[in-house]
């Protein structure tokens, strides 16, 4: 007699999925070995479908044999504008994954860009190094370009640097640049944070009176965007991956 299925894990993807991305079988034929009672999770046979499991935690196994881990997989995004950065929204607006092919929508964000914002953002199905990367103890930088309105003088861009108190605790700067400057269409200005505190650029900014009119992340830790034309992805190169994850360890 089957012992009961284990609960789903939040945050985790379906064992159907998980088995076909792995190269095992379809999902449709993963589903019908599901039922049969031929997958095993930690130990516990599992029968029913739509159960979550956490590949990086949870040992799956298909008769007996256990189920091999992906390869990693290392992206880098160009999110556009209007785009979720979430899996779902309960609003039917268009997520990160409506954009993604098929084949990407496995991997987790590191690091989320709040909707108006746009660039770069990676992807893996490394949880754990993931994870690392988002850890405030790594102060990983992350560089962005704001069209602000106004020109900011250097009262405001030495506030930027030494902290402005924000609703939810001080805040501030590592690097802040002017880098150009129009009348008419206000001044654009890069600045380098160590943190990703929901929307901070765009409080930041508008705390010392020049709000945010358009947003660009450049860099992450050692990756710069580059050229890649919004909307658009390409893996990174084993070069990227290692540089990336290395901006985690003490020097």
């Amino acid at each position: 007699m089957n012992r009961p299925d284990p609960p789903s894990a939040p945050g985790a993807e379906r064992l159907q999925k998980l088995m076909a991305r792995a190269g095992l079988c379809s999902r449709r034929q993963a589903e019908e070995w599901i039922v049969q009672g031929r997958v095993r999770v930690n130990g516990q046979i599992v029968t029913t479908l739509g159960t979550r499991v956490d590949p990086e935690r949870d040992d799956v196994h298909v008769d007996g044999r256990p189920l091999t881990r992906p390869a990693a997989r290392w992206i880098m995004l160009n999110k556009p504008p209007r785009i979720l950065t979430t899996r779902r929204d309960p609003e039917g607006r268009t997520t990160l994954y409506d954009i993604l092919p098929e084949e990407l929508r496995h991997l987790r964000y590191v690091g989320r860009l709040d909707r108006d914002t746009e660039g770069l953002l990676i992807l893996t199905n490394e949880g754990e190094a993931a994870h690392r990367l988002l850890h405030p103890s790594s102060e990983v930088e992350r560089e962005y370009l704001a069209a602000v309105r106004g020109t900011p003088d250097r009262d405001a861009l030495r506030r930027l640097v030494e902290g402005v108190e924000l609703d939810d605790g001080p805040a501030r700067a590592e690097q802040v640049r002017l880098v150009s400057s129009n009348r008419t269409r206000g001044a654009r200005v890069s600045l380098v944070l160590r943190e990703g505190r929901k929307r901070e650029v765009r409080r930041l900014l508008a705390a010392v009176g020049h709000p945010v009119r358009h947003l660009r992340r450049v860099r992450f830790g050692p990756l710069e965007l580059g050229d890649l034309p919004r909307g658009a992805w390409r893996d990174l190169t084993r070069a990227e991956v290692k540089a990336l994850l290395s901006s985690t360890e003490d020097p």
